[in-house]
C-alpha cells in the first residue's frame, strides 16, 4: 500500500502591526480563543503560559463539527521567534497535523502565513470526507479568523494574499 500524501491548506495575510506585536499575539495560546469561531466552544486546558516555547504541550477541548467536544493535544516543536512557529498534533482527531506559523515583515506591516499539512483517518475515504467536511470547515475557521483579526489589528490593507483550497 502506497503512503497518502497529507492535504495541504495555506492562508497568508497582511496583518496592519509590527512583526513583535503580531509574534506577541500569536505566540500566546490564550489568544487562540479570540481568533476561533465561538460555536467551536475552544477551551485550553493546560496551565497557562503566556509564553510559546520549544516543547511546550498544550491541551484544549474544542467542538469542531456537530457540537461533539474533541481533545487535542499539540507540541511546539520548533520555533524560531519571532519568524515561526510549529505546532504538531500529538493526540486529536487527526493522523497527522502539523501546522507552521510564518512572520516576515512587509511595506504594509507584516504577512502572517498559515501553512498546514494534514491527514485523515479512516484513509480510504479521506478524499471524500476532506471534500465535503474538513476543507470547507477549514475554510471557514480560517474566514473567521481573517475577520477577528481584521478588528483586532485595524488598518487599510487587510486582504488575504493566498489561499489554496485544502
Amino acid at each position: 500500500m502506497r503512503a497518502m500524501r497529507p492535504f495541504c491548506f495555506e492562508r497568508s495575510q497582511i496583518l496592519s502591526t509590527d512583526l513583535e506585536t503580531a509574534w506577541a499575539f500569536f505566540s500566546d495560546p490564550a489568544n487562540l480563543v479570540r481568533i476561533t469561531p465561538p460555536d467551536m466552544d475552544f477551551r485550553i486546558t493546560s496551565p497557562p503560559a503566556h509564553v510559546t516555547y520549544a516543547g511546550q504541550i498544550i491541551t484544549y477541548t474544542v467542538r469542531p463539527l456537530f457540537g461533539i467536544a474533541v481533545t487535542w493535544t499539540t507540541e511546539i516543536t520548533h520555533l524560531d521567534r519571532p519568524h515561526f512557529f510549529v505546532d504538531e498534533q500529538r493526540f486529536g482527531p487527526y493522523r497527522f497535523w502539523h501546522h507552521q506559523h510564518r512572520f516576515r515583515p512587509v511595506d504594509s506591516g507584516v504577512e502572517m502565513t498559515d501553512l498546514i499539512h494534514y491527514l485523515l483517518p479512516h484513509e480510504h475515504l479521506a478524499w471524500l470526507v476532506n471534500r465535503l467536511i474538513v476543507a470547507p470547515r477549514l475554510k471557514r475557521i480560517f474566514n473567521y479568523r481573517e475577520q477577528a483579526l481584521k478588528r483586532l489589528f485595524p488598518g487599510d490593507d487587510k486582504r488575504i494574499l493566498r489561499e489554496d483550497p485544502a
